[in-house]
């Protein structure tokens, strides 16, 4: 069944014409991803979609009825409200609704012996009822703890007001909020921004199972190639739809363009070759080669001409190194560091090779950007040694690029730092990088999070070091740049450490991945998806037991057999709690069929002492719901 349907949508701002020929068409259940480079106008086209904005031209069809869920990148809650209220507001009709049910079973116990209103009240229950349970009546509560406990929100926030959350936080509520409304076509731009990877992992379990249809903006491949089942690219105000994941659709495209590309250059050939022809003709200047040339020049002009395959510029570079280094590039023992009275890491102990390539992850906040300005000597830690091997030149990409100085050109921005370079040869390196013409003249100011970006990868790339700290390097680039800087990466004859979210580019790179904790790193080998298969089979870290004593390793080896034991007996009482509910919903179920039931009120006293029965069973109900949560919400 189809939900969505656009076709020809246009939409300009000004001169600026952002959207010419955008169509696509939604089916019930499909999971779409909207993709393109930065500014192209996938938002617009989303805020098209959901009414925000409206469109030039083109036609929008929607299935009547068809109940929408916007997520813009930004999002807002009520004013006086409770993180756990925000989401609870949501079930406010079930709540009235089970108030209707409870008032209508005290009606029931009250009426006495009048047959004809029991029968009223009886039938207006089961209709109720019915409805109650279509709308999770029972499991309500239940689901709002899964959802916050999904988005990271800790038992302690839930009683915080929601206007006091910081903007990520805000957007992950709102995301909550959205999802709990269940709508039939759910609108999500970036939903994975300010989530850790835990809450994005829980996000994709929750879109690949939801019932209704999903169009998402994402520059997380990882998460786009784990829950779309078709893709759609916006390329120059256009759109063009390939079925399967992100990568089957980097797969189809590549495919589809050196296609066309070919169709194209044997056109443009034969093309040639008819106007080389037409030439001679005319050049022997008789009346039958005149016609020659004439007859030929009808037939080139019916030809339907093909366009020229369009395909956005992306970055062309590549890391090269001045020196090489020694076998051991970078040792840390026992690092510690914290502001105030918070510790942020303790015990910290890496030890880099020639040619790791290793990706650090932890929670938000665990300090991993403070170990990287540890590192590079901007901060100086409370405890512990860094050491670094011979020949070593640090490469420092950070994030926020701070070291970008505002009032310079892009231009002088990188000369300033490479003196020895002329004028062209600057310009040649931005180049690789996109800017080009009077863009190097732009101040630093000026420029989105993206060209930034690239501007710092520009003076990183010039500088040849040996050993690349990486701070979320593919933030703020689109998805062809990331492609790139990955090939640049797997080609760079030096060390990697590079932090990073984008589980797609840890896939790529890396050969370690690294878990900064309070207590210290665990190593892991291979890469995220061999991370994430490990520490969902409960494996020990690589780096962990072959360094301890045989003391150590049997004490860490009874402390994993009492986790497993402990991990087991939660899992038995959570299924016993799960019974346990079953079990007494089934037999709700059944007084609810005795109640719903007319001949039940021959006798009202009988109804009366059932609808008593009924009410008990719902609190030994609610009371069994607590114990299910309160084990679902242990860690």
């Amino acid at each position: 069944m189809i939900l969505l349907s656009l076709q020809g949508v246009q939409k300009s701002f000004g001169t600026n014409e952002v959207l010419r020929d955008a169509s696509l068409t939604l089916q019930d259940g499909e999971r779409m991803g909207l993709v393109g480079v930065n500014g192209c106008g996938k938002s617009t086209l989303m805020k098209i979609i959901a009414g925000i904005e409206s469109a030039d031209g083109g036609t929008i069809n929607m299935q009547k009825g068809l109940k929408l869920g916007y997520l813009a990148q930004q999002g807002e809650v009520g004013e006086g409200r409770t993180v756990l209220e925000e989401l609870e507001s949501v079930f406010d009709p079930v709540v009235q609704m089970e108030q209707q049910l409870r008032d209508l079973e005290q009606q029931m116990a009250e009426v006495g012996s009048d047959e004809t209103m029991l029968r009223r009240l009886g039938s207006q229950y089961d209709q109720l009822t019915r409805e109650f349970e279509r709308r999770n009546g029972y499991g309500w509560r239940s689901t709002v703890q899964g959802v916050l406990a999904g988005l990271g929100f800790r038992k302690e926030q839930q009683s915080q007001l929601a206007s006091l959350l910081s903007g990520g936080e805000r957007t992950r509520l709102c995301l909550g909020r959205m999802l709990l409304t269940e709508p039939d076509l759910l609108l999500l731009d970036e939903p994975t921004n300010h989530l850790d990877l835990k809450s994005i992992a829980w996000l994709e379990d929750y879109l690949r199972s939801y019932k209704g249809a999903v169009l998402l903006i994402s520059h997380d491949r990882y998460f786009m190639d784990h829950v779309c089942d078709r893709m759609c690219e916006l390329l120059l105000g256009a759109t063009e739809c390939y079925d399967g994941n992100y990568t089957q659709y980097m797969e189809q495209r590549t495919e589809r363009f050196e296609i066309r590309m070919k169709a194209y250059e044997l056109q443009q050939k034969e093309i040639a070759r008819q106007e080389a022809i037409i030439a001679r003709y005319r050049q022997f200047n008789r009346e039958k080669s005149i016609r020659l040339a004439e007859s030929r020049e009808k037939r080139l002009e019916k030809i339907e001409r093909l366009e020229k395959p369009k395909d956005e510029s992306a970055i062309r570079f590549k890391f090269d190194i001045r020196r090489r280094t020694g076998e051991d590039v970078l040792m840390v023992e026992e690092l510690k560091k914290g502001f105030d009275d918070r510790v942020l890491f303790d015990h910290v102990k890496m030890h880099l090779r020639a040619g790791d390539r290793i990706a650090l992850i932890g929670d938000n906040g665990v300090g991993k950007s403070t170990l990287f300005k540890c590192l590079i000597g901007e901060l100086k830690p409370d405890n512990g040694t860094i050491r670094l091997g011979a020949g070593v030149d640090i490469g420092y990409y950070d994030q926020h690029q701070a070291g970008l100085h505002d009032s310079k050109t892009v231009l002088d921005e990188v000369w300033d730092d490479f003196r020895r370079l002329d004028q062209t040869e600057v310009r040649g390196a931005l180049g690789l990088f996109l800017f080009t013409g009077d863009e190097v003249l732009m101040p630093i100011s000026t420029l989105s999070g993206g060209e930034k970006g690239r501007v710092a990868l520009t003076k990183l790339m010039l500088r040849k070091d040996n050993l690349l700290l990486l701070d979320e390097p593919t933030n703020h680039l689109d998805m062809d740049s990331r492609e790139v800087l990955e090939d640049a990466l797997a080609d760079f004859p030096g060390t990697i450490l590079a932090i990073s979210h984008d589980r797609y580019f840890i896939n790529r790179f890396a050969t370690k991945v690294c878990v900064l904790e309070t207590d210290g790193v665990k190593e892991y080998l291979g890469n995220y998806d061999d991370y994430f298969e490990k520490i969902n089979r409960a494996q020990a870290p690589d780096g962990d037991l072959p360094q301890m004593t045989r003391t150590a390793q049997e004490k860490e080896k009874r402390r994993s057999r009492e986790e497993e034991r402990r991990i087991k007996e939660r899992k038995l009482a959570l299924k016993a709690a799960e019974d346990a509910v079953a079990k007494a919903e089934e037999q709700a179920a059944e007084l609810e069929a005795r109640l719903a039931d007319p001949d039940t009120y021959a006798d009202a006293d009988k109804a009366a002492q059932l609808a008593k029965e009924y009410q008990q069973k719902k609190d030994e109900i609610d009371l069994l719901y607590q114990k299910w949560e309160a084990l679902e919400m242990e860690e």
